[in-house]
């Protein structure tokens, strides 16, 4: 119930209907929490609105309940069945449980880490709507406004008025704890999801390496023309040796203190909350859920 969790008041007023077992009309739940009906029909229409709450007519015959006047039913409210949205989250959890099993796969998982960002960075970018290709420009721009949307502050750094940037810094990691435990995984898989944006676009440029916290509070990508002669789609080549694209050093993960390999979870019990905002879509990419 994000509503719910961001009012007070109203997370009082749902779990007041959760806990009564049956249906509450306006005065029955106002009286069960002490403050005034308004303040109560105010935040259960809010609720009902947001499809937490329903909103029903029943008899007001029945034995200790006010009547409303001759053959008048009474408007009562029951939560919506099913699972309380506003319960607490184990996102974090998760993934570390999805990225401990990646990381038994042993060498293979950087290379399957890398695969899976390329896949989703076609998914969050809408493809150009024209024949023509973007110019270079355009698309680092798009890859910024993307990584922008995904949380990760990024400037550009280098090019000029007629040339594309050179560098991307990020000042924030969206998935810092889990960048930090996984290194390994965690950094190839955000520049294949680059790699996988910039492919989408069909753009002239790629991102051929990452440097994880190229200073102490931020990370670099580096971007550089595509000739477009490479056999993954936008020139970004496919595969290099061991199934990993053949980058230079910089593009090498830099794996978090957790561990030196970027590999071995940490306390599997550690858990932080997990964190939803929603990114705005604009030109070159869609709309963004973290």
């Amino acid at each position: 119930m994000a509503s719910g969790r961001e009012s007070p008041r109203r997370r009082e007023v749902f779990d007041v209907l959760r806990a009564a077992g049956g249906p509450l009309g306006v005065a029955e739940t106002a009286e069960r929490i002490g403050v005034h009906p308004n303040t109560v029909r105010f935040h259960l229409d809010a609720l009902v609105a947001e499809g937490l709450v329903e909103r029903r007519s029943e008899s007001s015959s029945g034995p200790g309940r006010p009547r409303q006047g001759p053959g008048r039913p009474r408007t009562v409210y029951v939560p919506t069945p099913g699972m309380d949205r506003g319960g607490a989250r184990g996102y974090r959890l998760l993934a570390r449980m999805l990225l401990s099993r990646l990381a038994a796969q042993g060498p293979e998982a950087r290379a399957s880490a890398m695969e899976t960002g390329r896949e989703w960075g076609g998914v969050l970018v809408d493809p150009p709507q024209s024949r023509r290709r973007p110019t270079a420009e355009e698309a680092a721009a798009s890859l910024v406004a993307l990584l922008d949307d995904l949380g990760f502050d990024p400037t550009p750094e280098g090019g000029g008025a007629d040339r594309p940037p050179e560098r991307i810094r990020l000042r924030h990691c969206p998935f810092l704890e889990l960048a930090e435990e996984y290194g390994g995984l965690v950094c190839p898989l955000h520049l294949g999801l680059m790699q996988g944006a910039l492919a989408r676009l069909r753009a002239p440029l790629t991102a051929t390496g990452l440097e994880p916290f190229a200073t102490p509070d931020s990370c670099l990508a580096r971007l550089a023309h595509a000739d477009g002669d490479g056999d993954g789609p936008g020139g970004v080549p496919a595969h290099g040796p061991g199934g990993v694209p053949a980058h230079g050093p910089d593009s090498l993960p830099v794996n978090g203190p957790a561990d030196p390999h970027g590999m071995r979870p940490a306390d599997p019990h550690a858990t932080g909350p997990a964190d939803h905002a929603n990114g705005s879509a604009g030109p070159g990419r869609k709309a963004v859920h973290r």
